[in-house]
C-alpha cells in the first residue's frame, strides 16, 4: 500500500519499569531463549490497526480523542509462553475493568473503520521475547510491577537497519480517578 503507516494503540511503560523488567528477564531466562524485545519497545498493545492511510489515521485519532475513560492501575504479575506464536509474555493475572474497557473501545472503533481485529479475546500482555526457540521455565509468580496509567498512545512500528522501533505519534489523557472509580 502506498503512503501507509503500520500503527497501533498501546500503553506506554515507564522507563523505570522497563528497566526493572529487562533486568528480571535477564535473571530468569537464558539469553538464547529467543529474540528479546528492546527495553524501549516494551508496551502493552490495546488495538493493532495495521497498515493504514493518513486519512484513516486522522479519523481514528479523532475518535480516540472522544474517549472518556478513567485512569487505572496496571499490574503485571503473570507470565507465559504461547507456543504457537513463540511469544514469551508478561501481563496481569486479573486485568482491571479500565484496561478492558479502553481496549474494547479502541478495538471496536478500529473494526468499524476497516481495521481487522482478531476474533480472539483481548489478552493484555507485554511481549518479552519473540521467536522463542526452546521451552523455558516460567518463574514462580513472585514478580509484580504496578503503575498508574494516565494516557494511551498511538505508535508507528518502523523497521530500519534490521531493527524494529516504535515511535509515539500521539497521546490522549485518561481522566483522573475519582473515589468511586478506585
Amino acid at each position: 500500500m502506498a503512503d501507509t503507516r503500520r500503527l497501533f494503540f498501546a500503553l506506554e511503560m515507564p522507563a523505570e519499569v522497563q528497566s526493572q523488567i529487562v533486568n528480571w528477564r535477564a535473571e530468569n531466562f537464558p539469553a538464547e531463549a529467543g529474540r528479546p524485545v528492546a527495553a524501549a519497545n516494551l508496551h502493552l498493545t490495546l488495538a493493532f490497526l495495521g497498515d493504514i492511510s493518513a486519512e484513516k489515521q486522522k479519523a481514528l485519532c479523532q475518535l480516540a480523542g472522544r474517549i472518556q475513560q478513567s485512569a487505572f492501575s496496571l499490574t503485571l504479575d503473570d507470565a507465559g509462553l504461547w507456543a504457537r506464536s513463540k511469544v514469551l509474555w508478561l501481563g496481569p493475572r486479573h486485568a482491571s475493568l479500565g484496561l478492558i474497557q479502553l481496549a474494547n473501545m479502541l478495538r471496536a472503533q478500529a473494526a468499524r473503520n476497516g481495521c481487522y481485529q482478531s476474533p480472539q479475546p483481548f489478552h493484555p500482555h507485554v511481549t518479552l521475547y519473540r521467536n522463542v526457540t526452546q521451552n523455558v521455565a516460567i518463574p514462580p509468580p513472585t514478580f509484580r510491577w504496578q503503575y498508574k496509567v494516565h494516557e494511551f498512545v498511538l505508535y508507528e512500528s518502523m523497521f530500519k537497519q534490521g531493527r524494529t522501533r516504535y515511535q509515539p505519534l500521539d497521546r490522549w489523557p485518561l481522566r483522573e480517578l475519582r473515589n468511586k472509580d478506585k
